[in-house]
């Protein structure tokens, strides 16, 4: 098995909080429509960049995705508080994160979201992982954005 140089190690210790936020879009639909779009597992699969290569619901509540080159995350809703709030989280524990959608109401028929991406990496990981999250919280809101 291969060691890390003796310098990395440390670095491969360390766990550090990572938080990345979306800009905030409008979506027209209520916050009570998004909340319930949202909750329903299987549509997240039109909300999914065009380089997907795996999309499947495995339960009512959680579905699996990959995208070309990346490896397999299984997401399940963790927790709803309608209308404003719905928390998805991974359900491993090699890369532990949520994904929580912020709701706020803006009319009746249109509502502002923002998405949080928030876990705990060592410090290799975080800064792998930063930049292609960052682009995938945006193709989510964009896609929301023209629903």
């Amino acid at each position: 098995m291969a060691r890390s140089s003796p310098r990395l190690e440390p670095l491969l210790k360390i766990v550090h909080a990572m938080e990345l936020k979306s800009k905030q879009v409008t979506v027209n639909k209520s916050a009570e429509a998004l909340c319930d779009f949202l909750a329903d597992v299987k549509n997240f699969e039109q909300l999914m960049p065009e380089n997907t290569s795996k999309f499947e619901v495995i339960r009512d509540d959680a579905f699996v995705f990959a995208l070309k080159g990346m490896p397999e995350i299984a997401l399940e809703v963790k927790e709803i508080n309608r209308p404003n709030q719905i928390v998805l989280g991974a359900m491993s524990d090699k890369l532990p994160f949520t994904l929580t959608g912020h709701i706020q109401p803006v009319t009746e028929t249109s509502s502002s979201i923002e998405l949080l991406f928030a876990g705990e990496f060592n410090a290799m990981m975080a800064m792998m992982i930063k930049s292609p999250i960052n682009k995938f919280l945006g193709t989510l809101t964009d896609k929301l954005q023209e629903l």
